[in-house]
């Protein structure tokens, strides 16, 4: 099922999201619904929290032909190296894209749909979407890094957006 995506300034993006406690079917269906949400869209990635679900969720898939879904539960990186800057967008904030500095390489400790603790270690495209749908479960949403002036601009541009609708 494709859920509806929340859109800066829903103040419901700022909401942290907690951890999962049981792995279910309710959660099972949860991340098969955020799959299709994210390809819908079509996305990335996608936490749990931009659909309205505040738990600790996030789907990824940076291959060109949708064939390689990751599913992170209850996600915490534990190391991070390096730096790089790239452009990123979001699906809470559509037709808006900024360039931002994130670490290059992460490892990152969750749970897969099992249950089961799993550590990965990944790099560039694939280690900034990890890192950007976990600010999202935070509430932290990829403008958040970007300077005040850019936040105020995208902001007024909102309101306008808003306005007209």
């Amino acid at each position: 099922m494709i859920l509806p995506i929340l859109e800066y300034p829903d103040k419901r993006l700022r909401t942290v999201a907690k951890p999962v406690e049981k792995i279910n079917d309710t959660v099972n269906t949860l991340i098969k619904d955020m799959f299709d949400t994210m390809y819908d869209a079509p996305g990335i990635g996608l936490a749990a929290t931009q659909v309205n679900f505040h738990q600790t969720i996030i789907v990824v898939d940076v291959s060109d032909n949708q064939n390689e879904p990751i599913c992170l539960i209850n996600p915490e990186i534990i190391d991070r190296s390096g730096e790089i800057e790239s452009e990123e967008g979001c699906l809470s904030v559509p037709s808006y894209y900024e360039n931002v500095k994130r670490a290059d390489n992460i490892t990152v400790k969750s749970l897969d749909q099992n249950g089961d603790v799993v550590e990965i270690d990944v790099s560039g495209m694939l280690a900034v979407c990890i890192q950007h749908e976990i600010d999202h479960l935070g509430g932290i949403l990829f403008i958040d890094h970007l300077s005040k002036l850019k936040q105020k601009r995208l902001k007024k541009k909102t309101q306008k957006k808003s306005k007209q609708l």
